[in-house]
Parts: structure tokens; sequence; C-alpha cells
């Protein structure tokens, strides 16, 4: 199977969209681009979390809004469905996972190796959503509900915790 093209950096800058939708040039890594990808997420994720739920769940919906319009329209100049190299899904989807999160380092890291797991593993209904879906939402929405359902058991063990 021969390798599915990258473009270059430059063209990333040149491209706003596409600097966006190659999570600023994360996706361009030849080895795991979306764990990659997840990881400069969960740093993006750090200033984020200081905002106010409100705020932060505002944001997270904006970024899924702007992220159907630049994974759709990347993935249309890269003529590929959902090149591997487009990870802004895997940066909403890992602000998902955190969604309302206790705020220690551990829970960031269950989130991130919660979220990989459903967006590699793809178990229903991230799967079907992955091949039945096309275009910009698409790309979007089984990372989504990839993250809806890291964040489903995270919050359940914080509460079967008693840390919410």
């Amino acid at each position: 199977m021969s390798e599915i093209p990258r473009p270059q950096f430059g063209r990333l800058l040149r491209r706003p969209d596409m600097l966006l939708a190659f999570g600023f040039g994360s996706g361009l890594s030849r080895w795991a681009p979306g764990t990659l990808g997840s990881l400069v997420g969960v740093i993006c994720y750090i200033p984020l979390s200081h905002l106010p739920n409100m705020w932060y769940l505002i944001v997270v919906a904006s970024a899924f809004a702007l992220g159907v319009w630049i994974c759709g329209s990347t993935a249309t100049t890269l003529e590929t469905h959902d090149h591997p190299g487009i990870v802004w899904d895997e940066f909403v989807g890992i602000w998902v996972t955190f969604i309302a999160l206790p705020s220690h380092p551990l829970w960031l890291l269950a989130g991130f190796g919660l979220f990989r797991l459903f967006d590699i593993l793809k178990p229903w209904p991230v799967g079907p959503i992955d091949r039945q879906l096309g275009g910009g939402f698409g790309i979007m929405a089984d990372d989504l509900v990839a993250g809806l359902m890291a964040l489903a058991v995270l919050q359940g063990a914080a509460l079967g915790l008693g840390v919410v």
C-alpha cells in the first residue's frame, strides 16, 4: 500500500484552514499523527482549562463547528475522505473528553488514554459513524463520539470516587 502524500508545511502556512486541520503541523508526523495531534490538543487544553465551564463549552462547540468547515475543506483540497494528517478532530475530541474534568494530571492522562483507545478501536457507535458519514461533519463526528464516550467513563469514575 502506498503512503498517502502529505502537504509541505509551507503549504499549510499559506492555507489557514489546512494549518488548523493539520493541528499546527502536528498532523504531518509520519508516526501516529492522531496521537501526536491529541497530545498537542492536550497542550492547547491547558489554557482552555482555566475558562468557566460555560465558556469552555462554547469554545468546544465553536471548535467543532469550525472543524466541520476546515476538515471538509482540507479533505476536498487533498482529494481524500479523511487524510490521516487531519487532526483538528482529535483536538476537539480530547477537549470533549476533558469537559468538567477534575484538575489533576492523572485525570488528563486517563482521559488521553481513553480517548485514544476509543478513537483507535472505534467501538460502536464510533466505527459506523466513521464509515458512514462523509465530509467535514463525518471527519469530526466520530471523534466527538469517542470524546463523549471517554467523558462518560471519566465522569462515572469521578462520581464513583466522589471527586465531582
